[in-house]
């Protein structure tokens, strides 16, 4: 199998909607990191000299390449990330090798089958 890594930049008031649409979508697991700041387009607003700044988190997937740009297309609508600027970004990158999954890789070969 060949996998690829999900990486998405969250706010963190929609992080759990988002974790439970990728499982829903094929995701056996994720990684959040939390408090991670960040910076697009337009500068953030200020308010008295106070940044006025919304939380985000990272979630990292790793996922099987066949289920990877649904996951993400998924991620992309509950996040609302092309809903206006500064809402979150999502991206996918290959994966050369993994470890430590072998515990879900028969659930995963059940699903990819599935799929095909």
């Amino acid at each position: 199998m060949r996998f690829k890594l999900i990486i998405a930049f969250v706010e963190d008031t929609k992080t759990t909607k988002v974790l439970d649409a990728a499982r829903d979508a094929g995701a056996t697991g994720a990684t959040v990191i939390n408090n991670a700041r960040g910076e697009g387009l337009n500068k953030k607003k200020t308010f008295l000299g106070l940044t006025l700044e919304v939380q985000r988190d990272v979630v990292l997937l790793v996922v099987e390449e066949h289920l990877a740009r649904h996951i993400l297309e998924t991620i992309d609508d509950v996040g609302e990330f092309d809903t206006e600027s500064g809402q979150g970004i999502a991206f996918q990158i290959d994966i050369e090798d993994v470890v430590g999954i072998s515990h879900q890789l028969s659930k995963l070969t059940k699903v990819v089958e599935d799929e095909l």
